[in-house]
């Protein structure tokens, strides 16, 4: 895809400092009005930024989900005010009132970039290094769909992805996963443009950040052009073009920029870096840029010579004539790729899902629901190209390939599986740009304890409604020998207190199924699929209990009557309440079993079912092998929780289970002392 470069064309334009200085103008005036933000890295890449989106991104502002469209990513998303200053000049539908009100309550133009389309906001950034292992992602997903779609002559899927970054991005660990990862899968059409101003919030990194970046790159596969002058349009076009010249590997082009350019008292140093340059320096940096123009006033000419509203509907009347001709010769192909980008499921996804579950209950097997996952994946996964699956080097334990799996790599990347290797934040970094670039439902696997490695990635998921799945296995004292610094105790409350995230703790192969359909069909935001280790007993249910599981919380075992107690349960501690209510039940006592898988669902169901569920007379005891913090809410009051507000030690899961008294024994004993 080939753009021409309307600066160089129309000698009638003004200078490209000057289009390059609305956006410093812009950004110091929003920043100032806010009396919050920061100031220096827009002032500083306001050079970079002109050349990128006016010779080279391809994009339409008038339609911003135009699938083949460049990916624009700023990953150091504290110079929030560079992007709102490209996306309101090029065209898109951000008014000027919305920079005047910057960082103000209800305003898409927030403090950090929050994911918003329709302004040509890719991806929420802030946390350093994550927008890059995003836009890792979103090249990664380009290449694979490419792979899959593409016939010779016809390149449906051909676009670049950009990254702006800054030091901190670079310092970020996350950087150094994601980026090893987009080395490996010689991601070509992947450009990052890097703000080495050499500045951050303690100062000069000259103390603390020594690192031979380029070096760092090469040795990951990258190529490198480094040393150029990020206030030098040509010099910075030219490094450009030579990015998008290099097609079989990522490019990190270090463009060597001053914080804060143009402010003739605080360029250079930490000052412009988070706070206002306040109205005597903006004064001085107007004369100083020759800038003559109020507060969030653009020039007629200026403000024409940045609509790329004009261009960006050549370029995608020129895909769409491409595509026309594509659906014509591969009319089946073409209407699968719509699909995906649509983020629909197929047509007959209801009946077929169904089917899957239905040979599950029929199949009525006990297994560790790691197992019981990937029995859910090898029903699923057919009927679903666009589900791209992983692990972070637990491939054989988190059993997440399936037999349909085909693992990707840099010389074929038409498959569906992702070695991650040891990357858990990289990967679920990446996971969530794989989403973020559409055509893809992604997930990935590591043991629960370990997300706390990937978790502000999960957040992130969690943050931008994006579907991403995560498969965590292990997910109690039941992992055994290895200890208590692979046994996660805190996790599944941690990951609850977590809005937006849904967590599935299943009890069995059906509840599995049930929480993978769930997350599949749910694409307003992330899943957690809790997964034992051991084995589990499969729970005999009607029909009706089946349907239920959706629900988050159920009725799997009743007594006659009213209960007097109802213990509440998840994952493998189901099968010890079902067990301690028999007994219990055996004695003439009233005692339900509720299994709640996933407490998100249960808590959006109505007043009436969940008073049906959990009856407010009686007592409760809800048992689960983890803290006890998400379960006093649905005790009430009313009774106990067992728990293991401790961590573990290395023994056999059997004796753990036995010491820490998460057995039938320990449970009825309990229920016992409550309904005394």
């Amino acid at each position: 895809m080939s753009l021409t470069n309307k600066n160089t064309a129309d000698l009638a334009r003004p200078p490209r400092r000057q289009l390059a200085n609305a956006i410093r103008a812009l950004s110091m005036d929003a920043v100032e009005k806010a009396r919050s933000g920061h100031p220096g890295m827009p002032l500083g890449m306001a050079d970079i930024a002109e050349v990128l989106w006016n010779d080279f991104l391809a994009h339409n502002p008038a339609n911003p989900r135009w699938f083949d469209r460049d990916r624009f990513v700023l990953s150091n998303g504290h110079g929030s005010m560079l992007l709102y200053s490209l996306a309101h000049l090029s065209g898109y539908p951000l008014r000027i009132e919305e920079l005047e009100n910057f960082r103000q309550f209800s305003q898409r133009t927030a403090g950090h970039p929050e994911r918003d389309l329709d302004i040509g906001v890719e991806t929420t950034t802030g946390p350093l290094g994550q927008g890059l292992a995003n836009a890792v992602g979103m090249a990664l997903a380009e290449k694979v769909l490419a792979a899959t779609y593409n016939r010779p002559g016809a390149d449906i899927v051909d676009h670049h992805t950009y990254v702006v970054l800054g030091d901190g991005c670079m310092m970020e660990g996350v950087s150094h996963e994601a980026c090893s990862l987009a080395g490996t899968f010689q991601l070509g059409k992947l450009i990052a443009l890097y703000d080495d101003n050499g500045i951050s919030i303690d100062g000069d990194t000259e103390g603390w950040f020594t690192d031979d970046t380029p070096a760092r790159f090469r040795a990951y596969g990258w190529h490198v052009i480094d040393t150029v002058d990020g206030h030098d349009a040509d010099a910075i076009a030219a490094a450009i073009a030579a990015a998008k010249a290099e097609t079989s590997r990522p490019t990190l082009i270090c463009c060597q920029t001053i914080i804060g350019w143009g402010a003739p008292n605080k360029q250079g140093s930490e000052s412009t870096h988070g706070a206002p340059l306040g109205p005597d320096e903006i004064a001085a940096t107007r004369a100083n840029i020759g800038w003559e123009h109020a507060a969030f006033v653009i020039p007629e000419d200026i403000r024409n010579a940045w609509d790329a509203r004009e261009r960006g509907a050549e370029l995608e009347a020129e895909w769409q004539e491409r595509f026309a001709a594509y659906r014509n010769e591969h009319p089946e192909l073409a209407a699968d790729f719509e699909r995906r980008m649509r983020g629909e499921l197929p047509d007959d996804w209801n009946e077929r899902a169904d089917a899957v579950i239905g040979e599950i209950v029929s199949e009525a097997k006990d297994a560790a629901t790691r197992q019981a996952s990937q029995r859910a994946l090898e029903g699923f996964a057919p009927q679903l190209p666009e589900l791209i699956g992983g692990s972070a080097d637990l491939t054989g334990s988190n059993n997440t390939f399936h037999s349909g799996s085909k693992v990707i790599d840099a010389g074929d990347a038409a498959g569906n599986y992702i070695n991650f290797g040891v990357r858990e934040f990289g990967m679920a970094a990446v996971m969530n740009g794989l989403a973020l670039h559409g055509g893809f439902m992604p997930y990935g696997g590591t043991f629960l304890v370990f997300s706390d490695y990937a978790r502000n990635a999960l957040r992130m998921a969690a943050l931008m409604k994006m579907q991403s799945i995560f498969v965590l296995t292990h997910d109690s004292i039941g992992l055994g020998e290895d200890g208590p610094t692979h046994q996660p105790v805190e996790h599944l409350a941690s990951l609850r207190a977590m809005p937006n995230m849904w967590v599935w703790r299943p009890c069995d192969g059906v509840e599995t199924a049930v929480a993978w359909r769930s997350a599949i069909e749910r694409n307003d935001g992330p899943a957690s699929l809790v997964l034992t280790r051991q084995g589990v007993p499969h729970m005999p249910r009607t029909a009706a209990q089946v349907d239920a599981i959706a629900r988050g919380g159920y009725i799997l075992a009743d007594a006659d009557g009213e209960p007097e107690l109802v213990l509440i349960a998840s994952g493998s501690e189901v099968g010890l309440v079902v067990e301690a209510a028999k007994r219990l039940n055996g004695e003439g006592r009233r005692v339900r079993v509720v299994s709640m898988p996933c407490t998100e669902a249960f808590d959006l169901q109505s007043d009436s079912y969940r008073a049906g569920v959990l009856p407010e007379s009686g007592a409760r005891l809800a048992v689960e092998a983890g803290t006890s913090d998400s379960w006093w809410r649905y005790v009430a009051g009313k009774g106990s929780v067992i728990s293991i507000d401790r961590f573990g030690q290395s023994a056999p899961a059997k004796d753990l289970f036995e010491h820490y008294g998460f057995t039938p024994d320990a449970v009825t004993e309990a229920a016992r002392s409550l309904l005394a």
